[in-house]
């Protein structure tokens, strides 16, 4: 039986700032039109939060199942160590869902914006799907489209529309900023994983444009989430200058990609990803309320 420390490293705590980023960007872009409604904002977290970790244990589930994970380097995997039975890892996973779904019950009631209802379901397929039945989209590498879908555009600007009823181009803008970076911490999980998740037949977008290109894509993601700051700052508020020390930390992941670290080496990369991440979504919306 998993241990509480157990299932928290199945969680993958490492990907949380994926969940809190958006939330904090867009609360940011309601508060630059001062529209700020902290109840709202904390719901978008919880169901950031709790579908984030839901999908973290169906992958668990899902890849264990397959096998995928037998020879996977990084964080635990509850069921590929057998340390949990994968009917229970499936459980968690419908836990935080379901913990996830009624807090986004509570949004839409609450905004009465009741098609938010098909919104929320198709992020829960999405999740589920990722690695999940048949023919799961993250192995035929169209995962990061996912993530910056959902991770980026859904939840920064669904963060955003909650609060203020409306839809602007600085929601758009912001939202591909975050999305950048969401997609950029998935990049470099599936750089660690290229070897093992090509022996399986998991074709990532890592697999498919090889190390190379998969190290180019990371840097150019982090340059698109840099150009935003910059746009954001010269379209709207040079208050979102303040972003720039979310960038501060990011000469050591970059120069490890650069020079080829692989494998245990790249978790140090993941983990300072996620750092960069969440500084940016929290100094973005901090220097969003400073218009």
């Amino acid at each position: 039986m998993a241990t509480p420390k157990q299932w928290w490293q199945g969680a993958r705590p490492r990907t949380l700032p994926a969940a809190v980023a958006p939330v904090a960007a867009g609360t940011g872009v309601a508060a630059y039109y001062d529209d700020v409604d902290v109840a709202l904002a904390l719901l978008a977290l919880v169901v950031a939060l709790a579908f984030q970790i839901a999908v973290n244990y169906a992958n668990d589930y899902s890849d264990g199942v397959r096998g995928t994970d037998d020879q996977r380097v990084g964080p635990l995997r509850l069921t590929a160590s057998g340390v949990a039975k994968p009917t229970t890892v499936k459980r968690a996973a419908a836990i935080c869902f379901g913990l996830g779904a009624l807090a986004g019950l509570a949004i839409v009631v609450l905004t009465a914006q009741w098609w938010l209802l098909a919104v929320g379901s198709a992020c829960i397929a999405a999740a589920w799907y990722y690695t999940g039945g048949r023919s799961p989209y993250g192995y035929r590498g169209l995962g990061e489209v996912s993530v910056f879908l959902f991770f980026g555009l859904v939840a920064t600007m669904g963060t955003a529309y909650i609060q203020t009823e409306q839809w602007s181009w600085l929601a758009v803008v912001v939202a591909c900023g975050v999305g950048a970076l969401a997609v950029a911490l998935l990049v470099v999980n599936n750089l660690r994983d290229i070897p093992t998740d090509a022996a399986v037949g998991k074709k990532t977008l890592a697999v498919r444009i090889g190390d190379r290109g998969t190290r180019s894509l990371y840097v150019s993601l982090l340059t698109v989430a840099l150009i935003v700051v910059v746009v954001v700052a010269v379209g709207w508020t040079p208050g979102a200058l303040i972003t720039l020390a979310a960038f501060i930390p990011v000469a050591p992941p970059i120069g490890a990609v650069v020079s080829g670290a692989s494998g245990r080496d790249l978790i140090a990369v993941l983990v300072a990803t996620g750092r960069i991440q969440l500084l940016y979504g929290i100094t973005l919306g901090v220097g969003l309320t400073l218009h």
